[in-house]
């Protein structure tokens, strides 16, 4: 990547560092940059990545550079990151012959797009575009200046939004008390600042604003611009310190004069009311504190360049006019004098800008740069950390909330058998790798929700409300596949005699015999599979558990159902594929296992096979959709697809791996895992790598980002269960066992 580079204080040095280490973080050790840092004279200490320090007033360094990428073998393509404040104007022919001697693709950048540009702007642009493979811009807007003014073509041309950083919400007065700010309303505006940035509008609506309502402060935040210092000083800011005493604001003015680090950064955006972004710049083409604000959940009020409204179209901001006082000031106004309207265009904000996420502006990226190989390539994904902290937010003393509104539980929503039987089995699994007194008190509180769901003739109840009341809704659904749900999660833990306490083993146990009398009675097919996994787990901890009878009564139900429905293009269960679908074939291998009956393997596996010719291609998954079921002898809906789909697959895959040993399911183990990381057709990222919460759904043309806890459990099964194989796929095959190492990172982020 030929840019600006840190330490150089630049935002597309930041930018560009952000999008280096969004892209290693997603893909690991399969892809890793080497930075071309373009030099400004000031003698920086670069770290190791940068393997060249490029001088734009050099003649020699263009052609240099070119060399060094050409005789590079691991060198795949070039990333350009261009201003044409960042190059010597004087050096453009120098400049084009380098990009025509690169004999690897290029792809250029543009971080500003003039649109009114004279004869000599046009034609170089021209000129840089007709050298190169593709031009990324960051805005529609740009992309149709490039079409229309410039004469691009649309073929050539990429929109990828400037990133955004997925974050770990931190309550906004916790935050205000760790920065001094207690019991006022912040206003802030942040970067690198220049006389572009307009504060003094801001200083001058203030006066307005603290008049109705003077517990508002306004933080200034970032030194001054190194090239500004280098032209004129402190000038700026020592005008802007002159006005805030004559307009009698030194308690409502806060300037934080220095470089912050990312962590301040995002801190102060979250303890910020209300983002004022002031640049009096009508053909900026992109900001990135714009944008970093905007992903905070900041209330933004901004003047309208393109970016600004572009983002800004759907309602998620207000607007002003371009160096008017009065018509901030009215803008601000309306965020304070309604609270509810102000917090409601914060969640539109953050949905606005779930899609801009570093890791999906890295998804974006490579799958660009995948396409323009001269040979088709796949760059394989990373395994991510395991992150906790929004399962743990999920978690309250009574078990595991329903639902959330994006990343806040939503209390109301109540809690499920469902929830917490599926969260006993995710800790579970987790515990067996750290046996952490935290995740056996999080197992406990589950396991104790799911006792306090049991009826006396072992039974159970599916939905209490906040209260921890069961609802009239157990009388109105049918309860059979809950039941079977909890059966899963019981045998699991009642499987776990060599791992876990007695105490919680002799709970689980006695919870789940309490249940046989009534699984012979089950009839619905996945209340049935779920039951059998639960009696397998239980079995698999102590092997004199034979509960033959069980499950060949159970299993023959299931060859019954595939027998009913089955034919020589149709081999499933049902008349059709619905949702968790993978645990009917799952289960009937496990009841295989169990009695040794081969007809039950034998429908397993074609069953199973069957149902992954339905869901994997092109070496992606894509689950039956929730919009529309796939009935025999009809077409498939598309898009609607969830976690929890996905991660059944996941686990019942990894069954058939352990008793066929075929690598196809476990190269599947990784394509569907990589579903949640981007493998899918919008290339977006289905969590927060931040928090671990997983979004709730991947529709046709965006993610549903509410973060709920079936689908967050769900990705944790899924990535728990993954693990091994990745591990493997390192090895080039061989040894399953994962390294202590995985676990203790695992331990030490969360």
């Amino acid at each position: 990547m030929l840019t600006s580079y840190p330490p150089r204080e630049c935002g597309i040095a930041t930018f560009s560092m952000d999008l280096k280490q969004a892209v290693e973080r997603m893909f690991g050790s399969s892809v890793q940059f080497r930075i071309a840092a373009i030099d400004d004279g000031k003698q920086h200490t670069y770290p190791r990545e940068v393997a060249f320090v490029f001088d734009s007033h050099e003649p020699t360094d263009y052609q240099q550079l070119a060399v060094q990428i050409n005789n590079d073998p691991y060198a795949r393509a070039l990333i350009l990151q261009h201003e044409f404040g960042l190059f010597d104007n004087r050096r453009h022919t120098d400049f084009i012959s380098m990009l025509r001697s690169i004999n690897k693709p290029v792809v250029l950048v543009m971080h500003t797009v003039l649109p009114a540009p004279d004869a000599l702007l046009k034609e170089k642009v021209s000129a840089l575009a007709k050298f190169v493979d593709r031009v990324i811009v960051m805005t529609k807007h740009s992309a149709g200046l490039l079409q229309t003014t410039y004469g691009i073509n649309t073929s050539k041309i990429a929109v990828i939004p400037h990133g955004t950083h997925l974050i770990q919400p931190q309550p906004k007065e916790v935050l205000k008390e760790k920065y001094g700010l207690q019991h006022r309303t912040v206003l802030s505006t942040f970067g690198l600042i220049s006389r572009n940035k307009n504060i003094e509008t801001s200083l001058k609506a203030l006066r307005t604003i603290v008049q109705k309502y003077p517990e508002v402060i306004f933080l200034v935040l970032g030194r001054t611009h190194p090239c500004v210092v280098k032209a004129e000083g402190e000038s700026y800011r020592e005008e802007l310190l002159q006005l805030v005493q004559d307009y009698h604001l030194e308690n409502h003015v806060r300037f934080v004069n220095r470089y912050l680090t990312l962590e301040e950064m995002l801190e102060y955006l979250q303890a910020t009311d209300i983002y004022l972004f002031t640049s009096k710049d009508p053909v900026q083409a992109v900001s990135g504190t714009f944008s970093y604000a905007l992903s905070a959940g900041c209330a933004i009020v901004s003047t309208p360049i393109p970016h600004a409204s572009e983002l800004l179209e759907n309602g998620s901001g207000l607007l002003f006019d371009f160096e008017n006082a009065d018509s901030l000031a009215a803008q601000v106004l309306r965020y304070l004098d309604d609270p509810e309207f102000r917090k409601s265009l914060s969640g539109k904000a953050m949905e606005t800008m779930a899609s801009t996420a570093w890791e999906n502006v890295a998804n974006r990226y490579m799958a660009l740069l995948e396409i323009l190989q001269q040979q088709p390539v796949l760059f394989p994904y990373a395994l991510p950390p395991v992150q906790m902290a929004h399962l743990k937010k999920m978690t309250t003393d009574r078990g595991m909330v329903q639902f959330a509104h994006l990343q806040e539980p939503d209390l109301s929503s109540g809690y499920t058998l469902d929830d917490n039987a599926r969260a006993l089995i995710a800790v579970s699994m987790l515990y067996q790798q750290i046996p952490a007194d935290e995740l056996l008190k999080l197992m406990n509180r589950y396991l104790n929700f799911i006792k306090d769901c049991q009826l006396a003739d072992g039974r159970f109840l599916n939905y209490r409300n906040e209260t921890g009341a069961f609802t009239e809704e157990n009388e109105q659904v049918n309860l059979e596949d809950a039941n079977g749900r909890a059966v899963w999660a019981l045998g699991y833990v009642a499987g776990m005699k060599q791992v876990l306490p007695d105490a919680s083993v002799c709970l689980a146990t006695a919870l789940l015999e309490k249940t046989f009398p009534k699984l012979e009675l089950m009839q619905s097919p996945r209340a049935i599979a779920f039951s059998i996994k639960g009696l397998f787990y239980y079995t698999q901890g102590d092997p004199s558990y034979k509960l033959l009878w069980l499950f060949e009564h159970l299993g023959e139900k299931l060859v019954r159902s595939y027998q009913l429905h089955a034919d020589k293009k149709w081999h499933w269960f049902e008349p059709y594929l619905t949702y968790a679908n993978s645990v009917l074939p799952e289960a009937l291998l496990m009841a295989y296992r169990a009695t040794k009956r081969p007809l039950y393997k034998s429908i397993a596996k074609e069953s199973f096979d069957f149902l992954l010719s339905k869901i994997f291609a092109g070496g992606q998954i894509q689950v039956i959709s929730n919009k529309g079921w796939l009935h025999k002898d009809a077409e498939a809906a598309r898009y609607g697809e969830q976690p929890i789909d996905v991660a059944y697959t996941i686990v019942a895959l990894d069954q058939f791996y352990a008793v066929y040993k075929e690598e196809r399911y476990a190269q599947k183990i990784r394509q569907a895992y990589e579903w949640f990381l981007g493998r899918n057709h919008l290339n977006r990222i289905i969590y927060n790598p931040a928090t671990g919460g997983c979004f709730d759904g991947l529709e046709e043309k965006g993610v549903n980002l509410n973060q709920g806890a079936e689908s967050t459990v769900c990705h944790l099964i899924a990535r728990l269960t993954a693990a091994p194989y990745y591990r493997y796929a390192s090895q080039g095959g061989g040894s399953f066992s994962l390294m202590q190492q995985d676990f203790a990172d695992i331990a030490a982020a969360n």
